[in-house]
């Protein structure tokens, strides 16, 4: 059960910005609303506009209560605690005047010296903005200070190794808070509670008894006005570096000593380390990329990526990627993960799919019409639940199977009573619970890989497939799974 946090003041760098607005300040509002924000808080916005303090008080009122749902004296006592400095973040004197403001709002509401910056900029600016606070002397008061950074965390390892090396110098790696959404996700965070609370599953989580994993995460949408960033990302930097090793890890994670936040990060660094890191041959056969072309989706024509605005015609950006990765260790030796990403699929959708092997005595499914394996879907997005596929004997007399689902839905009843990935990540930082954020270590060993992907890409001749926009990607990510006699498990709901 959540406790309330300690008091503190929120530096926000970017707080006029996009994802302040649709989910910071909303996340922030909700831990007030159930009384887990303390009254003893400060939130200092900055960013290039000419804001009066007033001025940004009302678009904070208008993000989190634009319907005009809550009461009015709520939303005021909460947005009063707002405050707003223009700043130039590569000028020295601004972050003077930040430091006149933190310490006036320190002694005003009570807090203690404790900060928490977060860093919702453009990534050129993480290394910076750390460095001018230590300068300033923003970091030198009597409480806590962490550090909050967004996604991406540099652009291949050497860059990740510059930027933290940079960023060490001004915080401590147990002060840095490195967020990945997907990581605040309900059902991603109750992946351990399904395996290490039910001996059921933990007890045949190994590949005696599972044959592959698949995780998809599927996006309708198109690269929309993320064009200047996705052409330098594409799909395999934008989600498979991060949300989806990520969650391949708290699959594959090891039992944990202790719910203690090292010991698990311990446990799921180890899954990369033993992650099989594939040369140039071998990514052309285990990685497909895609791109997807114009089509259709809900009765209206969609263009092709390339046809995008901002985007180069000649663009080989990957916006598909389906990846199959081995984990070589005792648990995991033989079974495949399977990987997939994409924009303008069929789906808008993320789902773990653990596929379970058949019995030693297959006695019914030779004679079956039915012959599906039994099968574990975690829902992650939208639905938020669990299914579990088993087969039965439907009535009559013949020795045939009948698949059925045990489903369970955690947002079913009432959506609002699923937190927020960001309420709970926000939560999580100002109380000092690391352990749905990345550590170093984990941010290095993907990069180490992923960086083995791209360098192949560049350097041997591994085609880019066109999908067609509304299908689920290209055929040739179907032949990856055909080759081992598997097939893609399309995204369901849960059964309500």
């Amino acid at each position: 059960m959540m406790n309330q946090v300690p008091e503190a003041c929120i530096v926000l760098f970017g707080a006029t910005g996009d994802l302040a607005h649709r989910k910071l300040y909303p996340a922030l509002f909700q831990l007030y609303q159930k009384d887990k924000l303390n009254e003893k808080f400060a939130v200092i916005g900055t960013g290039r506009k000419e804001l009066t303090s007033e001025q940004f008080q009302e678009e904070v009122r208008q993000s989190v209560d634009p319907n005009g749902k809550y009461a009015q004296e709520t939303v005021d006592t909460f947005s009063s605690h707002f405050y707003f400095i223009p700043m130039d973040v590569s000028d020295s004197q601004s972050y003077r005047e930040l430091k006149e403001l933190a310490d006036e709002l320190d002694s005003k509401y009570d807090l203690g010296g404790n900060r928490m910056y977060y860093l919702s900029m453009a990534p050129r600016f993480f290394g910076t903005i750390p460095t001018f606070l230590k300068q300033e002397g923003l970091t030198e008061t009597d409480g806590w200070q962490r550090l909050v950074i967004e996604k991406p965390f540099g652009h291949d390892l050497q860059s990740a190794t510059e930027l933290n090396e940079q960023l060490l110098q001004s915080f401590p790696e147990e002060s840095i808070y490195r967020i990945d959404h997907y990581l605040g996700k309900e059902m991603v965070q109750n992946i351990q509670v399904i395996r290490f609370g039910n001996a059921i599953f933990e007890s045949i989580w190994n590949n005696k008894y599972i044959s592959s994993v698949q995780i998809t995460a599927s996006e309708t949408l198109g690269v929309e006005d993320r064009a200047s960033y996705y052409e330098k990302s594409g799909a395999i930097l934008d989600m498979l570096q991060n949300h989806m090793l990520q969650m391949a890890m708290m699959v594959a994670m090891e039992p944990p000593g202790g719910l203690d936040p090292k010991l698990i990060r311990d446990e799921k660094v180890k899954v990369l380390r033993s992650l099989r890191f594939y040369n140039e041959d071998e990514v052309a056969k285990n990685i497909i990329r895609g791109q997807y072309k114009e089509g259709t989706m809900n009765g209206k024509e969609v263009p092709a990526y390339v046809n995008e605005d901002n985007v180069d015609p000649q663009s080989k950006t990957d916006t598909f990627v389906a990846a199959r990765v081995f984990i070589d260790n005792f648990r995991w030796a033989g079974v495949p993960f399977y990987l997939r990403t994409g924009k303008r699929l069929a789906t808008k959708a993320t789902e773990i799919v653990v596929q379970f092997k058949k019995g030693p005595m297959a006695l019914y499914h030779e004679n079956s019409d039915n012959d599906q394996p039994n099968l574990l879907r975690i829902h992650v997005q939208p639905d938020e639940g669990l299914s579990l596929s088993l087969n039965a004997k439907p009535q009559g007399d013949y020795p045939t199977l009948l698949p059925i689902d045990m489903s369970y839905c955690n947002n079913c009843e009432n959506e609002m009573n699923t937190p927020e990935a960001y309420e709970k990540l926000m939560y999580d930082c100002l109380v000092g619970d690391s352990t749905y954020f990345t550590r170093w270590d984990e941010v290095a060993l993907s990069w180490e890989f992923i960086d083995g992907i791209t360098n192949a890409w560049k350097n041997k001749d591994i085609p880019l497939y066109k999908y067609t926009s509304g299908t689920m990607g290209p055929l040739e990510a179907e032949e990856l799974l055909n080759e081992d006699g598997y097939t893609w498990w399309n995204p369901t709901t849960v059964k309500r």
